[in-house]
């Protein structure tokens, strides 16, 4: 979800503008994924990357995702979507802690979309966060280092439940990944948008899914290939 400190930029106004603005992004394309009957989708919403930025910035995010996540429960709630976490607790303000913990506790039995906010995550720490576990594992002798294999390493990811992602929408033009879901997107299928976050809409969601739709996803194999 980039964009938000140029959209403000450009305006003239304080870089938190730009994240509040982005709320009516958030809010749409939750809506039009939950419509569209989508299974799974995930906000990259504070990287661990994002801990750098100003202090006063830090603590602004943190108060805004709390005060978002409190005005939008019921209503997430009532479109049926269940609400999780991925990433890392430890840094997260105790705050912010118990409004993640409430919505997620509210939400946890329903069958609607899975919205993952991604808050302190960072791709390389998730990986290394496995290869610790298993390394302790081994250590304790319950885990034997020739049995380690991809599905292992996926066992011990934040949320293993998580499939791999099949589109990836990046806003604001970018061109990286920026640590986001390394070992899930081998092969996911990008799409990159000049349209900054606080401006993205339900058009722009639905362009990108078209788009999706008109890929060839061939996961290293030959496309049309035919069985000898």
């Amino acid at each position: 979800m980039d964009g938000n400190g140029r959209w403000a930029r450009v305006r003239g106004r304080p870089r938190l503008e730009g994240h509040r603005a982005s709320r009516q992004s958030v809010r749409e394309t939750v809506r039009t994924c939950s419509d569209l009957g989508i299974g799974f989708l995930t906000l990259y919403t504070f990287s661990a990357e994002n801990w750098r930025r100003p202090a006063p910035e830090v603590a602004a995010l943190m108060a805004l995702i709390q005060e978002t996540l409190r005005a939008e429960v019921a209503e997430l709630h009532r479109k049926q979507v269940r609400v999780l976490h991925l990433g890392a607790r430890d840094r997260l303000p105790p705050s912010l802690l118990g409004e993640l913990d409430r919505t997620t506790e509210l939400t946890r039995d329903n069958a609607g979309l899975r919205l993952y906010l991604a808050i302190n995550y960072g791709g390389r720490q998730e990986i290394a966060a496995a290869a610790a576990a298993l390394a302790r594992e081994a250590v304790a002798g319950t885990l034997s280092p020739d049995s380690i294999t991809e599905e292992e390493i996926a066992k011990r990811l934040y949320r293993p439940e998580l499939p791999d992602p099949d589109l990836l929408v990046r806003t604001g033009g970018d061109l990286r990944t920026s640590n986001y879901l390394l070992w899930q997107m081998a092969y996911t299928e990008i799409y990159v948008t000049p349209v900054l976050w606080p401006d993205f809409r339900e058009v722009h969601l639905l362009e990108a899914l078209l788009d999706y739709q008109g890929r060839k996803r061939r996961f290293g194999g030959v496309e049309n290939a035919v069985e000898s």
